[in-house]
């Protein structure tokens, strides 16, 4: 009764749990390399489609219009749709796979929680044990995947310049690792920017580090800071 009342919300737990399914199969390639990258593909598919679900629950009424684009784009399940494309056809990256696995799993694993708590206080002990583990190391596994966002940008230049990725990628991640520095829901993304410019900053200015070293990477830090867009 408690799935029947909550169709939209049951669908995305079933797709979540299809993406979780789909990516450990990537990551462990138990089924061979070649079955590994199916899995991959369908696991950024399954991802699009919880994203595309989630979107229209938090914006439920469709307009062609740039209001709602605007909108559309300040929502996290629009940010990783756009995700989800970006590399549903590229060449498999295991670094990639990471953030939706899980996103996916903390949100299955909330739902899953909700579904025991319909059934009963007490049911399956053990899943709930296992339920709240995971939350209690949320604030840790939402470090990891802003840590991943953060370093796939360079690793999509890398594969520009290996032959293994598109011209326009590099472009279009950068377009959505600027949504996910201003996003509202989650602020991770720019609190590892902020976290990742203090230990570098603290390692150049030793008196160890070789002064073109220094120079390099305050450059470095000059750019990537005016690249950084304004949050209000």
């Amino acid at each position: 009764q408690f799935l029947m009342a909550n169709k939209l919300d049951t669908a995305m737990w079933i797709s979540r749990l299809f993406t979780v399914y789909c990516s450990a199969l990537f990551v462990l390639p138990l089924l061979g390399l070649h079955e590994a990258a199916s899995f991959y593909q369908r696991a950024l598919l399954a991802n699009a489609l919880t994203s595309a679900l989630r979107l229209h629950q938090r914006l439920p009424h469709f307009q062609l219009s740039r209001a709602f684009l605007a909108q559309a784009l300040l929502e996290d399940s629009c940010h990783y749709l756009l995700y989800s494309l970006i590399f549903v056809n590229s060449y498999p990256v295991t670094m990639s796979i990471f953030p939706v696995l899980l996103f996916s799993l903390l949100h299955a694993a909330t739902y899953t929680k909700k579904i025991l708590d319909a059934r009963s206080s007490n049911s399956l002990p053990l899943l709930r044990n296992l339920l709240e583990k995971l939350n209690a190391n949320q604030q840790n596994i939402l470090k990891f995947i802003a840590c991943n966002e953060i370093f796939l940008m360079p690793a999509t230049v890398f594969m520009l310049f290996s032959g293994q990725g598109s011209l326009l990628q590099p472009f279009i991640y950068y377009r959505f690792l600027t949504l996910r520095y201003s996003s509202r829901r989650n602020p991770y993304c720019r609190t590892l920017f902020t976290e990742l410019r203090i230990v570098v900053e603290h390692l150049i200015m030793k008196p160890s580090c070789p002064v073109f070293v220094r120079r390099l990477c305050l450059s470095s830090i000059s750019f990537i800071s005016r690249l950084a867009p304004t949050v209000a």
